[in-house]
């Protein structure tokens, strides 16, 4: 269980981190004012967090901002809750071709796949490089610029093939290039398939964990042991409030963005001061610049378009991270507004010593299908 998991609103610092209850809460209450019906998914939940400067020990109104977007196509939502007073504080319906669409739901990932292994245009495409269907993984990105006017205030993805030859072994060696597919996930429909030429699919395996391919594991390193057998020289305090030395800092996560630091201050002569008041990615962006017009429109905004902080991965002792380690377990959730997971591990044993068994294989297995498509 995190550190979090059971408290409540009205016990928690302006600066800590969201908790299952509070997620809990929100869903409820946008459920009772009629803002969250079955066909409506949460695109993003993050906290609203205090003016610059707020105490950490002072009252906190817990308040979460939640963009809604509904599959079944009404308006998108970007809506202001407050967990400690459980009501709806704002609603604000928007306007997508003026503001841009919601980010990218997890479910869309798969179902861009779904939607072209029926298309007569796509399954055209595939056949004229001899590719059977089954073994195509689709990566559905966002548009990154719209290309067409009919474009904007819709949700499209657009949708770049790999041949996936083992269920095992990353399709990202093999693209298959000079195909690109525009995707409406609102309307499951494809608007187009452009197949501008046909490119050799790259025959060499990609798969890093083959020994075949890179070569016996190592032996000749001695092992290494990180012990504290006094404990660490940091404290951490109300699960997120961290001090060591002369520094404190708040740890926050955030859906988007990560890791968020708050409150960073030094102790100098006896007077704590603040060095900075927040600090974190504001975007992450991956530009292609590829002229072809397959790829020209390619741009990841990974923070923004795909909200990078939830598919940050879970630690685990003896495979991340050796000896004295301490978790901190903040929480992210599902298109339906429950509880994902804990993309740190907070549940794994803390001890000493060189390492402890895992439960997984380091750096093994490869997803497959539509979660390849995500990462």
């Amino acid at each position: 269980m995190s550190l979090t998991d059971a408290r409540a609103s009205t016990d928690l610092s302006p600066y800590a981190l969201q908790t299952p209850e509070e997620i809990r809460v929100v869903r409820e209450v946008l459920e009772a004012a009629g803002h969250f019906p079955e066909t409506a998914r949460m695109a993003y939940l993050g906290l609203v967090e205090p003016a610059r400067g707020t105490p950490v020990d002072a009252p906190a109104n817990r308040r979460f901002r939640v963009f809604l977007l509904d599959v079944a196509g009404g308006p998108a939502k970007d809506a202001v809750v407050s967990a400690t007073n459980r009501e709806v504080e704002s609603v604000v319906e928007l306007d997508t071709s003026e503001t841009g669409e919601l980010p990218v739901l997890e479910e869309e990932f798969e179902m861009v796949e779904q939607i072209l292994s029926t298309d007569e245009r796509w399954l055209a495409a595939l056949e004229r490089r001899g590719l059977p269907v089954e073994k195509v993984r689709v990566a559905p990105l966002s548009a990154g610029v719209f290309e067409y006017p009919e474009e904007k205030g819709r949700r499209m993805l657009r949708g770049l093939a790999f041949l996936q030859k083992d269920e095992h072994k990353p399709a990202w060696a093999h693209p298959i290039d000079g195909l690109v597919a525009y995707v409406d996930v609102t309307n499951h429909v494809v608007d187009q398939v452009l197949d501008i030429e046909l490119v050799p699919v790259p025959e060499e395996d990609g798969d890093y964990s083959d020994p075949e391919l890179t070569g016996p594991t190592r032996t000749t390193q001695k092992p290494i042991e990180i012990i504290q057998p006094e404990g660490p020289s940091f404290t951490v305090t109300g699960g997120n409030h961290v001090e060591w030395e002369k520094w404190s800092l708040d740890v926050g996560f955030d859906m988007r963005e990560g890791l968020v630091l708050h409150n960073i201050a030094f102790e100098d002569k006896g007077q704590k001061r603040r060095i900075l008041d927040r600090a974190a990615i504001a975007e992450m962006m991956v530009p292609y610049g590829d002229p072809s017009p397959v790829r020209s429109w390619q741009n990841y905004f990974d923070t923004g378009e795909y909200l990078v902080g939830q598919w940050a991965n879970s630690l685990e002792l003896g495979c991340d991270c050796l000896g004295e380690i301490t978790y901190l377990s903040p929480v992210v959730v599902t298109g339906r507004g429950d509880r994902a997971r804990s993309p740190t591990a907070s549940a794994c044993t803390r001890r000493t010593g060189p390492s402890s068994p895992s439960t997984r294989t380091c750096g093994a297995g490869w997803p497959t299908r539509a979660a390849t498509a995500a990462w």
